[in-house]
């Protein structure tokens, strides 16, 4: 059986306006976040999904880019008050389409259509990879307001593209869809996002964007504590407002628990580790988010801070580079080559660096904090106090939390410890966030020569908590007398009643002739027959092709017809399955 790992490539968009864009971004969207529920699969990101938005490049390179099983692609055409959907699965090694459908539905139908879509989507992977428990839904109608999820659906077109006009656009969305509907949750949370990406960037006042966040944060998880995403902001919080590392680590925890698909909280988490030492539980959440999101800038980054808090600052700085390749205004890629230079000994093209970065992103603080700090470890006494002299002065100012934790590395660096530490007693006391950043830089390691170091680190990151995965819905599973009996139906039921033969077979179709649930019928064909649905239904279609092909009265029929006589509807199927189970082509095997 096939591991059970897909990408959804972005559904064209077929209508007659360009502008639609929005709305088939939106369905594929919808139809990743549904799939993401299903325990067992994964799902690549959407990120590293619509890097192929619009590029020419053969599925196997596709699935082999993304370490993938399997394609989904698709269309959307909107008309009026209609809307055609395609949709096809390809298996990304053999490269060929094993199931299409599609879909005509009134508009106004349009959470009904996402589930129904999702829900056979998920029937049909299962049935081509393998055994995983479906929920009875998977899409629940999110308003009643059609206009309000039109503009959802382009508020989050927008904020996906992580600018300061495209973010204030999608804000202006996402007030318009709470003012139609007020119990619009994923709204609310989109705010919340929103408004924390313009605080840590720096495009309006970090107190006024985290305070609007935690505000919008609050009204999503009062109309549903079961968004993923919401969890993940409250992680976000707990971290860079409240300087809670226990509480950021938990609600990061929840996060994964809801979606383990959730890149952004599996790269998150893997930060929470790595700053609090715990390297072992970092590399293997940062594996699991590559895995979901190999294409992503973030994801290099996250790579990149890993590789420097482990003191691999080569690696560290290969992988900043790409980032800054790929995005030169990459406001914490710039951050951490800074003071990745600084570690190097290089300590002129450190003081020089901020020279060469864009303007309108550069954070004063920063640049001062890593000017002064190659200063200090060139020994230069001189300039080391003129820059200390000066973070000290940008502390005071507004926005000045980035110049207060800089300050902190530089009186290690000039082994002012007892000032270090007073700082740090001050940090924990006022709750400044980038305390629990600092504390661990490879920067600052010589502090751990101080007895008081111990003592504040664990103050500062707290024992690590357990957050039990709510248990999981168990009426897949029989027991083994009711495991023995189903088998023994199912082998009756293929014997007597042939159900192989019909060409549109599913496998809920067969469960129903067994009177047995999907998920139940799913589990015994992978845990007691060892295969999925296709590959046992279509064993005996191989069987029965063998069969008519022996027979002298078929000798006029083409391969194609017995095949469809045996009940394939494919020739791509036929012809894949046939030289899996006998190693040779149906031609070979007449010829003999």
């Amino acid at each position: 059986m096939k591991d059970k790992t897909i990408a959804i490539l972005p559904f064209v968009n077929m209508s007659s306006n360009v502008e639609n864009e929005y709305f088939s971004d939106g369905i594929t969207e919808e139809i990743i976040n549904a799939l993401a529920k299903i325990q067992g699969l994964k799902i690549t990101s959407r990120t590293s999904s619509f890097y192929f938005k619009g590029k020419n490049i053969p599925i196997k390179d596709i699935g082999s880019q993304l370490q993938v099983s399997t394609i989904l692609e698709g269309s959307v055409r909107v008309a009026d008050s209609t809307i055609r959907i395609t949709a096809q699965l390809i298996d990304s090694e053999e490269d060929f389409h094993f199931w299409s459908e599609t879909w005509d539905r009134k508009l106004e139908n349009i959470f009904k259509i996402q589930d129904e879509i999702s829900l056979l989507i998920a029937d049909k992977l299962r049935e081509q990879l393998g055994h995983f428990e479906i929920q009875e839904q998977l899409v629940a109608k999110q308003t009643n307001n059609y206009k309000a999820y039109e503009f959802y659906l382009k508020a989050k077109y927008l904020k996906n593209k992580w600018s300061l006009e495209d973010t204030q656009q999608a804000i202006s969305l996402f007030e318009k869809v709470v003012a139609l509907d007020s119990n619009h949750g994923q709204s609310y949370a989109g705010l919340a996002d929103c408004y924390s990406f313009l605080g840590t960037t720096g495009f309006i006042p970090y107190e006024e964007a985290w305070g609007k966040s935690h505000q919008y944060t609050q009204q999503a998880l009062v109309l549903d504590d079961q968004l993923s995403e919401v969890h993940y902001q409250l992680s976000n919080e707990a971290f860079f407002i409240e300087c809670d590392y226990q509480k950021s680590l938990s609600k990061m925890k929840r996060a994964i628990v809801l979606n383990p698909s959730n890149a952004e909280a599996q790269q998150f988490i893997s930060f929470l580790y790595i700053v609090a030492g715990n390297q072992s539980k970092a590399k293997e959440h940062l594996d699991i988010s590559a895995s979901l999101n190999p294409l992503s800038e973030e994801t290099q980054f996250f790579k990149a801070y890993f590789h420097y808090m482990m003191e691999d600052f080569e690696t560290a700085l290969a992988l900043l580079d790409k980032c800054l390749i790929a995005n030169n205004k990459n406001i914490p890629a710039h951050s951490v080559k800074g003071i990745c230079l600084v570690q190097m000994q290089r300590y002129d093209e450190a003081i020089a660096y901020f020279d060469a970065v864009p303007k309108e992103i550069v954070i004063l603080g920063e640049k001062i904090g890593i000017i002064g700090l190659a200063h200090a470890f060139k020994k230069d006494q001189a300039n080391s106090h003129q820059y200390l002299g000066m973070l000290e002065e940008q502390t005071k100012k507004p926005n000045g939390f980035t110049a207060d934790s800089y300050l902190f590395m530089m009186q290690v660096a000039l082994g002012q410890f007892d000032k270090a530490f007073t700082w740090v007693e001050d940090a924990i006391q006022n709750k400044k966030s980038l305390l629990l950043l600092r504390y661990l830089d490879p920067l600052v390691h010589v502090l751990k020569s101080d007895t008081r170091y111990e003592k504040y680190r664990q103050i500062i990151f707290a024992k690590d908590i357990k957050i039990e995965v709510e248990p999981k819905n168990k009426k897949g599973l029989l027991d083994i007398e009711k495991a023995k009996a189903y088998t023994d139906l199912l082998a009756e039921h293929i014997s007597n009643e042939k159900p192989y033969l019909n060409a549109s077979l599913t496998l809920r179709l067969l469960a129903e002739q067994l009177d047995i649930h999907p998920n139940q019928l799913s589990w015994l064909l992978n845990e007691n027959l060892g295969k999925n649905f296709n590959e046992f239904i279509n064993h005996y279609r191989v069987e029965t092709f063998k069969d008519l092909a022996k027979k002298p009265e078929n000798a006029n029929i083409t391969i194609m017809g017995l095949a469809y006589d045996s009940g394939f509807n494919s020739k791509t199927v036929f012809n894949t399955y046939f030289k899996k189970e006998m190693g040779i082509t149906p031609r070979q095997f007449l010829k003999m």
